[in-house]
């Protein structure tokens, strides 16, 4: 083989990778505030700011809802989560999985990861009010 059929096998196997992944993971991070309430069915809204290195700012609202043992409500205000394993800024949009323990009385914190595939949430905040109980919830976000 010649250099240039060498070098057409090669453009070519560039062309067969999905464009965002050939550009590598960005680096995103969410801030947000939410409030929500339990009593066996657990639910929160609220919005928020997904920012990127890459220079993308998105706003976003915020919904959780789910069920379990579960009592309680609460407001999360100036919340901070960072997203892995995203090449796009479609990974972010979406609902993510969470299984969750929770107990808190008046101010608490929380810190908690949710998983879409292969992107992650590590979420964390403070707030006001109380909650006990074992929940299984969707985290969803979407565009604003």
């Amino acid at each position: 083989m010649n250099k240039l059929s060498l070098a057409l096998i090669a453009l070519a196997g560039f062309a067969m990778v999905p464009a965002a992944q050939a550009a590598g993971n960005i680096d995103c991070e969410l801030k947000y505030n939410l409030s929500g309430w339990s009593v066996f069915y657990k639910t929160a809204n609220g919005t928020g700011t997904i920012t990127c290195d890459n220079g993308a700012h998105i706003p976003v609202k915020i919904s959780v809802k789910g069920g379990g043992l579960t009592v309680g409500k609460s407001t999360i205000t100036d919340g901070k989560g960072r997203f892995s394993g995203a090449y796009s800024l479609d990974d972010l949009i979406g609902s993510y999985a969470s299984v969750e323990a929770h107990a808190g009385a008046d101010k608490s914190s929380s810190a908690q990861v949710v998983t879409k595939g292969d992107v992650s949430l590590a979420l964390a905040g403070t707030g006001k009010g109380w909650d006990l109980g074992v929940a299984g919830s969707r985290f969803t976000i979407e565009r604003r």
